[in-house]
């Protein structure tokens, strides 16, 4: 049986769909676990201009936090669903705070975010820099 070309991909997208995988996306197409802790690090960052979400940031007086590449899920991330309402909640020697999505970290790897000066100054010294054994998890 001969099956035309459209129809196979129309076929091969709705048994993706089906099944929860990604036609044609890589790894930054994961699923946002949200609510599910998250072990891993912090670092900071005091960058100002514009964050990954397409609003102006300031990380040096704004509390805020840029979250790992592999999270993000659209190609334009101005319309990333972690840009619209995902905070992270984050947990340290008895800390916790909770900072909206704002920005990307492409040299994060899954489990490290960079929160902003002033929400990591919230949980430790900056000296510290990177500071490891912190939980994190991503809320509504």
């Amino acid at each position: 049986m001969r099956v035309l070309r459209p129809v196979r991909y129309a076929a091969a997208a709705l048994v993706a769909t089906a099944t929860g995988i990604a036609v044609g996306a890589g790894p930054a197409a994961a699923d946002v676990p949200v609510g599910q802790p998250m072990s891993g690090k912090m670092t900071y960052y005091d960058d100002r201009g514009y964050g990954a979400c397409g609003t102006p940031i300031d990380a040096s007086s704004q509390d805020l936090v840029a979250i790992p590449a592999a999270w993000w899920t659209s190609t334009n991330p101005n319309n990333d669903p972690l840009c619209n309402g995902i905070s992270v909640e984050v947990t340290y020697n008895g800390r916790t705070i909770r900072v909206p999505v704002k920005d990307k970290c492409p040299s994060c790897d899954r489990t490290h975010i960079d929160l902003s000066k002033t929400a990591f100054e919230k949980l430790a010294p900056l000296d510290r820099g990177v500071v490891n054994g912190v939980t994190w998890k991503f809320v509504r």
